[in-house]
This record gives C-alpha cells, structure tokens and sequence, in this order.
C-alpha cells in the first residue's frame, strides 16, 4: 500500500514538472539560424554598425542583385540591349516558385526578365538571364563570382543566378550591402527598377515583394528581399534622407515583420549617426572584361537547339573571329584589261567559328525570312566585292518602302575594294536566316540587301553552307550598322541575328 502511494507520488511528481518545463518553453520563440547585420554610409562606404557581418550564410535571392549588376554591365557595353530577345533554358524552366511562368523555348525580351527578377524575385527568369550569358548555371556562377572579388566581396561564393539552395552558395551582410552600393553608384540608370511597387513583366503585370517596407519606412528605396527555409528572411535596402544615404543588410530574420522592423531600427540609427554634407567617394565598378562574357559557344545554348521555336524572338549577338588569313591583292578598276593577270584572286575572309556562330543564332530547320519569296531558278552569283549601281525595287517587293526607293533610285558611282584590312577592318555581320539551298539563299540575300541598301548597301552578301541547310549572311558591316540594320528588318519581321566579334 505505501508502495504503491510512492509510486504515484512520483508519478504526480513527474507530471507536474515536465507540465511546467512545457509551459515555460512556449514562452520562447522557436530556436532560428544566425543572424547578421550590416550598416554602412552609402556615401563613403564606411562601416556604421555589424554584427557577424562577415559570416557566409545562404544569401537567398539576394543573389539577383549580383545576376543583374553583370546583366547591367553587359547592356552598357553594348553586347545585349534591353530588346535582346532571350529564349527560357529548360533549366530556367523548371526553377522553383517565386515563378514569372516562363515556358522552355520561349522568346522574351532582356527588359521582362530584369524586371521580374528585380522586382518579383523570379526565380525562373533570373535563370534565364544566367542561362543566356554563361550556357549553365555552373559557368555563371563562376562569373558571378569572379565579379564579386573585383568589388571587394570577400566571403561570397555563387552557384546559380537565383539564390536557390545550393551548396557553397554562400555570402554576407557585409558583401550584399557593398553589391547595393556598387548597384546604385555603378548603374544610376537602372537603380529605380527596385523601388518600382508593380511593373510589367511581359507575360503579368508584377508585384514588388520589397512593397512594405518601401511603403513603411520614409526615403527607402530599394534593394532587394530574399527567403528561403535555409536562409531565413533576408533582405538588403537603401534608404536616403537629407542628403545622407544609407545602405543596410540583414540576413537570418524570423519573418517578413520582424526583418522589416529590424531594418528599420538598423537605418534610424545610421541616420542618428551619420553627418549631412559629407562629400562622396563613389566606388569604383567592377572590371567588366575581369570576367569577360562568355564565349560564342557557351551563348549559344542559351537557345537550347532542341527546344520549340517561337516566332516573335530575335536580335541575339555571337561573337566570332573574323580576321583575315591573308591580305587580298586589290581588284582591278572598271575598264582595266580584264584578261590579265587572270590569277588574281581576292583572299576570302577567315570565318573560323562563323559557321558554328551562325548555326547558333539561327534555329534549326528554320523557314527562309518572313515574307521573302525565292525560287531556286538561277545559279548563285559570286560574291561580289565592288558595288553595282542599285536598281529600284518593285512596289510590291516583300520590304518595300518609299524611302528605300528614293535611296535607290540614285544610281551608286561604281567603287572598288582596293584593300581589305587584316587589322581593324569591319568585323560584324548579319544573319537572316537558313535555307533549303544556296540558290534560296543567295536570291533572298539580293533581295533583302537591294530593299535594304541603307545600311546593307557595302556590305558582304555570304552563302554559310551547313548541315542542315544554307545560311545567308552579310559581312563586313560595323557594329552600329549591322544593329540598325536588324532592327529594322525585325521592324518588317524579317528575322535578323547580329553576329560579330
């Protein structure tokens, strides 16, 4: 009897300890990974406040901020535009959510993805943009990477374009605060994208997941959020006031209010501290050429070959070498004895790559350009080096227009190619397009060239024979020309591809 009253005593004994163990627990937040925070004057970039600062942790879609600092360097040197047309990897594709809903073959402007990686945190158009330079995410890590030691970021290792889980994908309060400031002294032109609280993204209209906290705090204006499970509730933001402007960072929030509020107590106090009237020592940007765009083959599989084309896309830029293997003898004026010297050649360009370049900017098993008849009738002409007098074209011609008319309705002096440079000559081109056969070809090269004399007018007409058909290309062009003159072949939706070195 007295055993069995021990026995429950104990047992009661037990009870009310764990019970009020239980209680005390549920007092406390659950345990979270670690934090860090990062304070710096904008303006100087001297340190204001941290705490781990230094301490690689899972960036998150912070990441993007370093995805597009390169794609903004790659638009100012002039190797895509904001029109570039990207065609979605099956990698991007197939990213995880947050999703703009990016489908694999799909062509979509440079400018839709900057904006729903910027804005939405797009995972799958953030892979695309990376996909599309570097061919893999793999390659664009590297250079991602290779970009953040030339700004002095220390302690950051990328993987991919987006910030996903992966291992080694690490960075820190420290390095993403110094990315923020190299986004909004670097690229003053693009910095806005981040305080935008919707934009249009091409396929939706998009939401700015930064939009509390840009609404909450006065003078906050950018940068970017960032959460996974791993990672926590990230978020890098810039905030001015009376001229004094302040970046911070903080990794390993709890949630989105906790995050916020903690950012907010962060600037309030740098904006107590910090002096007004301090003069500006603006960093100095990366070296683009420190990790120089990826070669013409790693480009190319950005497009992905295998995947449905869409029609709409176009205007992708290759780079090849163009340099001459030999110096031509110079061509004959009009009227010299044609007979002699009958072994006078001129030296054909050296295309090595260009067959693979045009093969990559072109699709596979493409149709001839839109709205371009040509009948397989005559035999090829040779290519041509000195000009003809331009003939009008018909007013029913595919790309008929008043004032390719007027341009060729004055008859060009005749001109000579006396000497092709081997060094600094014109090493940009055009393609438009595959064809069944070289007569195909060479005919819609005549007809394209005549109707667009503006700008193709001294250019190179070349047939590219590949395996799966004929690639009419036109040579010799600067780069300023062959980008005009695809703009406004697209304009007529001829399809176009720049291709150069």
């Amino acid at each position: 009897m007295a055993r069995a009253f021990a026995d429950s005593v104990r047992n009661l004994f037990f009870t009310l300890v764990v019970g009020l163990l239980a209680n005390l627990l549920m007092g406390f937040p659950a345990a979270a990974g670690p934090q860090a925070l990062y304070l710096m004057d904008a303006r100087t970039g001297q340190t204001l406040y941290a705490s781990n600062a230094d301490m690689p942790l899972p960036p998150a879609s912070l990441t993007k901020m370093m995805t597009l600092y390169i794609t903004f360097q790659e638009i100012e040197a002039g190797h895509v535009t904001l029109d570039t047309m990207v065609t979605v990897s099956k990698n991007a594709a197939n990213q995880a959510p947050s999703r703009l809903g990016l489908q694999a073959g799909q062509k979509i402007a440079l400018r839709y993805l900057i904006r729903a990686a910027a804005v939405k945190s797009a995972n799958d158009a953030a892979a695309a943009i990376g996909d599309y330079f570097a061919g893999s995410p793999e390659k664009w890590g590297k250079r991602m990477t290779a970009t953040a030691r030339s700004l002095g970021m220390k302690n950051s290792t990328f993987k991919n374009a987006n910030g996903l889980p992966a291992k080694g994908h690490l960075s820190t309060a420290h390095d993403m605060s110094i990315l923020g400031r190299h986004l909004f002294y670097d690229f003053p032109k693009y910095y806005n994208i981040f305080s935008r609280r919707t934009t249009d993204a091409g396929l939706a209209t998009v939401s700015n997941t930064n939009r509390k906290f840009l609404d909450a705090y006065e003078g906050a204006d950018g940068i970017k959020t960032g959460f996974t499970d791993q990672a926590g509730f990230n978020l890098t933001a810039s905030a001015e006031r009376n001229g004094v402007r302040l970046i911070g960072t903080i990794f390993g929030g709890t949630s989105t209010p906790m995050r916020n509020q903690k950012m907010a107590e962060l600037l309030d106090m740098g904006f107590a501290k910090a002096k007004p009237g301090v003069q500006t020592v603006k960093p100095t940007p990366a070296d683009p050429e420190v990790a120089p765009p990826a070669d013409a083959t790693e480009m190319a599989d950005a497009s992905d070959e295998a995947l449905p084309e869409v029609a709409d896309g176009s205007a992708k830029t290759v780079r090849t070498n163009l340099a001459m293997k030999t110096s031509p003898r110079p061509m004959r004026r009009p009227g010299a004895d044609a007979t002699a010297d009958a072994g006078t050649q001129v030296a054909a360009l050296d295309v090595t790559g260009i067959e693979d370049a045009v093969a990559m900017a072109s699709t596979s098993g493409e149709t001839p350009a839109s709205g371009v008849t040509v009948k397989a009738s005559a035999p090829a002409q040779p290519l041509q080096l000195a000009a003809e007098p331009a003939k009008p074209p018909k007013k029913n011609a595919p790309i008929y227009t008043d004032q390719n008319a007027k341009l060729a309705s004055v008859p060009a002096k005749p001109q000579v190619v006396t000497r092709v440079s081997t060094s600094g000559g014109e090493t940009w081109g055009i393609n438009l397009g595959r064809y069944p056969n070289s007569f195909a070809a060479e005919k819609a090269l005549i007809q394209i060239q005549l109707a667009e004399n503006a700008t193709l007018g001294n250019g190179l007409r070349k047939v590219v024979t590949r395996s799966s058909g004929y690639d009419a290309v036109v040579l010799g062009l600067d780069r300023d020309t062959a980008d005009l003159a695809c703009r406004r072949l697209q304009a007529r939706a001829v399809q176009c591809f720049t291709i150069g070195q």
